[in-house]
């Protein structure tokens, strides 16, 4: 299956950390977290991809057409750099199509201007591009098979955050608190599989998961896969340190390639 990776937006609350880098080329460990999430797809031998680019789309091009084979993987070196021998490769058997979807496009407007090169794929996976997880993807992608009649999937993960959830009536009454990890609340990761029928679904200018996922709400034809594993997002600069962290620590849960 071919893997869109939506790759154009501004990332704002990371601009902290950088306002010339777009979050998916935020390093996480010697690589961004775009290529981390590209390599988690190709583990599982989904190496096709079609990246949404849009706000600084010459950084991401610029880093595969330049692409440092040696930084990741073991080579020889000899003649004084002359002659490098890679002992192995990243990317050698990856296909990238990169495409320019606009600056101001919202996802649904990025996926329907993908559309074209979509034509023949039955089942798409398609990315956020801006979070890490160990989910072992074929589970999840039998779990979509297995539901013909659906049109979507999206990977589910429930918050482990140790604030407290408050129902209160409009008079400010409280009628619950909780902890979160009680509230059956699940997120959005931005993990989803499509069907082709998909861009049935979708109006120019909609947002994804808004107006077109609740027409598939009401026909019942959206499915979420639950996770309980590992997942974390990188929306702010205290989420890349956590990763940084993970990272640091040897062995991140997500790099599942080993």
């Amino acid at each position: 299956m071919k893997v869109v990776l939506f790759c154009g937006g501004q990332g704002t609350r990371l601009r902290d950390y950088s306002e010339t880098i777009p979050k998916p080329m935020v390093n996480v460990g010697f690589r961004p977290i775009l290529w981390n999430i590209m390599k988690y797809y190709a583990h599982f031998g989904h190496n096709d991809f079609i990246l949404a680019l849009g706000y600084k789309a010459d950084v991401i091009k610029n880093y595969f057409i330049s692409y440092n084979e040696t930084l990741s993987n073991d080579f020889v070196y000899s003649e004084g750099g002359k002659q490098i021998e890679l002992l192995n490769s990243d990317i050698a058997d990856w296909k990238i199509t990169f495409v320019d979807t606009g600056i101001q496009s919202n996802i649904g407007m990025r996926l329907m201007r993908l559309r074209e090169y979509l034509e023949g794929e039955e089942m798409f996976l398609a990315n956020y591009a801006d979070g890490l997880t160990d989910m072992h993807l074929p589970n999840m992608i039998e779990h979509f098979v297995q539901k013909p009649d659906k049109v979507a999937s999206f990977m589910t993960y429930q918050p482990t955050a140790s604030f407290h959830v408050v129902q209160a009536e409009d008079n400010g009454d409280v009628s619950a608190i909780q902890p979160i990890s009680y509230a059956n609340l699940w997120l959005n990761t931005g993990y989803f599989i499509f069907r082709k029928n998909i861009f049935d679904y979708i109006k120019y200018g909609e947002e994804l998961v808004v107006e077109p996922f609740h027409r598939l709400i009401e026909k019942k034809l959206l499915v979420t896969y639950h996770h309980t594993g590992f997942w974390q997002q990188m929306d702010t600069f205290r989420d890349k340190m956590i990763l940084d962290e993970l990272q640091d620590k040897g062995n991140p849960p997500w790099q599942v390639w080993g």
